[in-house]
This record gives structure tokens, sequence and C-alpha cells, in this order.
């Protein structure tokens, strides 16, 4: 497998709309396994194909209560409440944080590498890092919605 360089802020593929999978293949299969281990490298929670220069609508988020990473393809939020304001940082946005807001809750629906339908009940923290990755599917970063932007070392 390989690890991929993530792309940074000023890319311009983190501000596009990544397209939509319509080929469920080794393909496919191959860039999942190639974003664990990019993330793994980079020690994240979470990764969008456009945080590698893929345009594709796939994502792989951390779920900390069943410690295993859940890929989603073509993922949508069909269900969302509450709200809730919490830090956030980014692999692409290297050295800031900044306070985000986000529902506690969503449902997610999207495919799994096969193709088959999948549907997501995630709250907290897992909610959290879905929007986040789901968001840069849509070409936002995190810093398009942050409060309290800070530099970290």
């Amino acid at each position: 497998m390989a690890i991929y360089n993530v792309v940074t802020v000023g890319d311009e593929i983190l501000k596009s709309n990544a397209k939509e999978v319509t080929k469920f293949d080794d393909r496919i299969d191959k860039l999942i396994r190639n974003m664990i281990e990019t993330l793994n490298e980079e020690d994240g929670v979470g990764l969008a194909a456009p945080q590698i220069g893929i345009s594709k609508r796939v994502i792989i988020a951390y779920k900390e209560e069943e410690d295993r990473l859940i890929e989603v393809i073509n993922p949508v939020i069909v269900e969302s409440e509450g709200e809730c304001l919490g830090k956030e940082g980014c692999l692409s946005v290297p050295g800031k944080i900044g306070d985000v807001n986000r529902f506690t809750k969503i449902v997610v629906e999207g495919k799994n590498k096969r193709g088959e339908d999948i549907r997501i009940i995630a709250t907290d923290m897992f909610a959290r890092i879905l929007q986040h990755e789901i968001d840069h599917l849509n070409g936002i970063l995190f810093i398009d919605k942050a409060e309290n932007i800070e530099e970290i070392n």
C-alpha cells in the first residue's frame, strides 16, 4: 500500500466539491486502504479523499467506542440534532485549531466499499469527525466555520 502526502490549505482540491463514486471495485478498496495507512502515519482521527489529492466522495473516521475506522462512500447527513461548540484541527490546516459549532447527533447514509447501503447513527466526537470529513467533500475547511482560530506549535 501507499502513504500519501496530505494536501494543505491553498490547494484548489480542498475548495472543490468531490466527485460521487459510481464504481465499487478494487480501486476503491485500494484507495480506502491507502487512506487508512496515511491516516495512521499522520496520527489523525479522520481523512477525506480530497485531502490526499483525490476528488472522490470517500471518508474514513475513527469511532472510539469500537476502536476502529469506519469508511463511508458518498456520505449524506440525513438527520441532525443538538449543537455543541468544540475544538477542531485538521491535517490539511497544520498549526491551527479553532472552535466549530457542530451537531451533537447525526444520521449519515452512504455506501460501504462493496457498494452496499449503510446507515450510521453518530453522537458526540464521532459525529463531529464525520461532519468535519463530509465538509471536506463539499470544499469546506474547518477554518471556514471556526471561531477563535489559534496558532499551535
